[in-house]
């Protein structure tokens, strides 16, 4: 293949058409909250139609009376009521506890009682986050959930995470995140041998904060996690690697920069096609391949962020999703069920647990052992003090 084939974005639709091509058999029920995002309840219920089927079950979450016109009795969606809606404006935390009645504390709850697998959302992102934490919980041994991205990249997407759930973190979750994201990145996207970058403002290993500086350390030490070394944020969108890290924070406003950067060239690239009848008839020569870059950089052809350490798949959809952004997120959701993405998290940090208990075992005996040492020490000085008088011959007269 030619390095100019070899460099064309991939289509995302190629990937999340793949999602929806997973051989297996399970039935899966995806529960949606039909009150979120921008677009709700309309968006919401076209996408749940677009993807449901006899193997995908979407439970739509909201008010009865406005999803049942929309849904007219198609096959495989299913209306659950919650009259209440978490809004932009409310406080995530308080919003999760209190706010029972709510689209998405309901939807959250049905996964965690078992009634759906998987839950997709398209409204308030940290209200999302709080519900998945409070209902359907971490699984065992994940220090901090991550929201992981999918992001446009050439000639292929890349995996990126964490984009916004922890603003601050310790090195050791970075390295926890890099292998969650590696998992990720092969079992739901299907990269056979990801490789791992941590984003920081140098290649070399010296260069970062000293966050990065220790979580570097770290994650080189891992010997699960195929380590590139630092990438730099012009890396990100080249594909340097399949998997970039990050804290929240710092992956949040690059991924908020790139995004913004990538509309504003569409609008220069739009602006420059108009320009002339020349221009026009140039752009309508490279039609194809416009478009299929135009596709490339849409958020809407992969749904959503998966946040990456639950006990169940959570997919935080775009506030903007379009029907075809909630059908992808849909997609997203079954297919970490039907993959060995959670399994795989889960056993890897079984491991992890095992050698943490066994270090703490082997830590505890090791004092337990020094505190004998040092009071058989402590005898012996007081049984020598105590013969000292006896052995000390007398003085001269």
């Amino acid at each position: 293949m030619s390095d100019r084939a070899a460099r064309r974005y991939t289509s995302p639709h190629e990937v999340t058409a793949a999602w929806s091509a997973v051989a297996d058999d399970r039935r899966v029920r995806v529960a949606v909250d039909a009150a979120g995002g921008d677009n709700a309840p309309e968006a919401v219920v076209e996408g749940a139609l677009a993807v449901a089927a006899p193997s995908l079950t979407v439970v739509l979450v909201g008010d009865e009376a406005r999803l049942r016109p929309l849904v007219a009795g198609a096959p495989h969606v299913e209306i659950v009521h919650a009259a209440d809606v978490i809004g932009s404006g409310d406080e995530p935390a308080s919003a999760a506890r209190h706010k029972t009645g709510s689209s998405m504390v309901v939807g959250a709850k049905l996964v965690a009682d078992g009634a759906a697998d998987a839950f997709v959302g398209a409204g308030n992102t940290g209200a999302m986050l709080a519900c998945a934490l409070l209902y359907i919980r971490r699984q065992r041994g994940v220090q901090r959930p991550a929201i992981c991205t999918i992001m446009p990249a050439a000639p292929s997407p890349i995996a990126f995470l964490d984009v916004g759930a922890n603003a601050d973190v310790r090195p050791d979750h970075l390295r926890q995140f890099a292998l969650m994201g590696q998992i990720f990145a092969r079992e739901l996207m299907g990269i056979e041998r990801p490789r791992v970058g941590l984003l920081s403002i140098g290649e070399e290993p010296t260069k970062g904060s000293q966050l990065v500086l220790e979580a570097h350390k770290l994650i080189a030490a891992d010997e699960r996690i195929d380590f590139y070394g630092n990438v730099e944020g012009r890396d990100i969108m080249n594909r340097v690697v399949d998997v970039v890290v990050s804290d929240g924070f710092t992956g949040n406003v690059a991924l908020k920069s790139l995004e913004g950067t990538a509309k504003a060239v569409l609008k220069a690239l739009r602006a420059a096609i108009d320009h002339s009848v020349v221009t026009r008839l140039g752009a309508l020569a490279l039609r194809s391949e416009l478009l299929r870059v135009r596709a490339a950089l849409d958020p809407e052809e992969y749904g959503g962020a998966f946040l990456v350490g639950m006990s169940a798949p959570v997919v935080i959809a775009h506030g903007s999703s379009g029907a075809r952004g909630i059908a992808n997120a849909i997609r997203q959701g079954r297919r970490g069920v039907v993959t060995s993405l959670l399994p795989t998290i889960a056993a890897e940090l079984a491991g992890e647990r095992e050698a943490a208990a066994g270090a703490a075992a082997r830590e505890a005996a090791a004092g337990a052992e020094a505190g004998e040492a040092s009071a058989d020490g402590a005898a012996a000085r007081s049984e020598a003090g105590r013969a000292a008088p006896d052995a000390t011959p007398g003085t001269p007269s």
